[in-house]
């Protein structure tokens, strides 16, 4: 037996060895996305994403100088379009976050920290199959600029201050209720009818940038 054959062996053992896990952990706790994945599956998934991401990407530095502009913009929108799942502080502890499957990631951890800026900025362009992780990507230069400064702000968050924090905050995204409450302070603080029209909510971009 050569060796070409004796690794392909070795390769079916371990798809079979993964496959054989993964049923396991279906028959055994069933679909729900309350259940943290596997350790099978986190490797799998893990190594999935890795190799999703061409060589190339995976070793490009980023282009973009992290300038306090570049912080400031990237910073806003964060907290317009990502924190909703991730948190202003990058922890994932969201209600949206915590009810993912896989879990929203914290990004301050040495696992994320560990990414290369290409595979971050590679994982905000395209997106994460069978999570829920969008692609922002819109084939732009300016949308790749916008990621790139976003791969700056996820450098950032291990350091960010509770000042920054709360600046995000007001740039978050509102549910009605939240715009309703407003809305009814504003008008009893002008000395209007307290009966109010609620307002159109938070609309994103066309685009993500």
């Amino acid at each position: 037996m050569n060796a070409f054959v004796r690794a392909l062996l070795v390769l079916v053992v371990l798809a079979a060895v993964v496959g054989v896990g993964l049923a396991y952990s279906v028959t055994s706790r069933g679909l729900s996305t309350r259940s943290e994945p596997s350790r099978v599956e986190a490797m799998l998934a893990g190594g999935m994403r890795r190799l999703a991401t061409p060589r190339g990407v995976r070793a490009m530095t980023n282009p973009v100088e992290s300038t306090e502009p570049v912080l400031q913009e990237a910073r806003e929108h964060f907290a317009d379009h990502c924190a909703v799942c991730h948190a202003n502080n990058g922890s994932g502890d969201t209600a949206i976050g915590r009810s993912l499957y896989p879990r929203a990631p914290d990004m301050r951890s040495g696992e994320t920290q560990a990414m290369t800026d290409g595979e971050l900025f590679s994982i905000i362009e395209n997106g994460v199959r069978l999570t829920g992780m969008p692609a922002w990507g819109t084939g732009t230069p300016e949308g790749e600029r916008a990621s790139w400064a976003l791969v700056h702000f996820i450098r950032r968050l291990p350091a960010l201050t509770d000042e920054e924090n709360a600046a995000m905050e007001p740039l978050n995204p509102k549910i009605s209720e939240e715009w309703r409450a407003e809305e009814e302070a504003r008008r009893f603080l002008a000395g209007e009818e307290a009966e109010a029209s609620t307002p159109s909510p938070h609309k994103h971009e066309e685009t993500h940038r």
